[in-house]
């Protein structure tokens, strides 16, 4: 049996091919994504604007070329928090359906939440830790406490790197006062996170997927980070990671253009991911993180078995 998932996300739309082995494996056939930036010129106004919508259509027109060539027996669709929040999102849902006769399931904060710590859960085990995960998105920020049993606590935050990005608008290269008037933004808006990493004492922090795969693959360029195709996790210190912020809070847009690993798509907000990362460090007193290649669409690959 073939499984394709799409996830519809704010940035990207990812796709996902897999053959289900048994109730527990699966082997990957293909894993792509395509930039949309679905979000852009409205995200803050609950609005998919006609270009974004665009994006988004030519992108699905481009997974379902691929599909093509491995005949998926089942294709699920999952869309967050850019379509979820847009006023005009249910109608580019009900578009996608007309064009390509595909079902989207609009998800909330909590059932993604969910489906990114199973993706998380096959490639990192941590037995009785327990653990923080942290999946950076476009239109938001989902944190997962948990442990190998199961979620502790867990909560959607709309404070994804493109709503950062249209409120605050930084310059080229970011400021001081910039990155101050940030942290004292985002302050008041995690106090629900800080006052559970208090509760919950997790002892590893977590990055899934997006702007974590784009740290990796940038530190891997630089010799600092041991990667080799297929990697799906990766251990990385607090000074390896604290270099690469400097770096980038100090760049310009063209010189990110030419910072090898750094998808396009991720250009202008990868400044506000690395500030929302070391933030959050500097609060909760973290030291490392682990990165986990696997995230949404794995999850839900894993749910689909083993209901299947």
């Amino acid at each position: 049996m073939r499984i394709a998932i799409i996830d519809l996300g704010t940035n990207t739309f990812n796709l996902l091919i897999v053959e289900k082995i048994n109730s527990s494996q699966y082997k990957i056939l293909l894993n792509t994504k395509e930039g949309v930036k679905l979000g852009e010129g409205g995200i803050n106004r609950r609005f998919i604007t006609e270009a974004a919508a665009q994006r988004g259509i030519d992108a699905i027109k481009r997974h379902y070329d691929r599909m093509a060539e491995f005949k998926p027996d089942k294709i699920v669709a999952f869309a967050t928090s850019a379509i979820r929040d847009a006023e005009n999102g249910l109608d580019f849902a009900h578009k996608l359906k007309s064009l390509f006769n595909l079902d989207i399931n609009i998800i909330d904060g909590e059932k993604e939440a969910e489906l990114i710590y199973l993706g998380i859960k096959q490639t990192l085990k941590f037995s009785a830790k327990r653990f923080i995960i942290l999946d950076i998105g476009g239109g938001s920020n989902e944190f997962i406490i948990a442990d190998d049993n199961g979620i502790l606590w867990k909560h959607s935050f709309p404070l994804g790197m493109a709503r950062l990005l249209d409120r605050f608008k930084p310059s080229n290269p970011i400021t001081p006062s910039e990155i101050s008037d940030i942290e004292k933004f985002l302050e008041p808006e995690l106090s629900l996170l800080f006052a559970n990493i208090e509760k919950f004492k997790p002892e590893v922090f977590v990055g899934a997927s997006g702007s974590f795969d784009s740290f990796i693959l940038m530190l891997a360029n630089e010799g600092l980070v041991n990667h080799t195709a297929g990697d799906n996790s990766h251990y990385l210190p607090l000074e390896i990671f604290n270099k690469l912020y400097q770096r980038l809070i100090n760049s310009t847009t063209e010189e990110r253009d030419n910072m090898k690993g750094l998808e396009p798509v991720r250009r202008d907000m990868i400044v506000l991911a690395a500030i929302f990362v070391n933030f959050v460090f500097k609060k909760a007193g973290f030291q490392t993180i682990y990165q986990s290649a696997f995230s949404l669409k794995e999850g839900a690959v894993w749910e689909i078995i083993n209901q299947e």
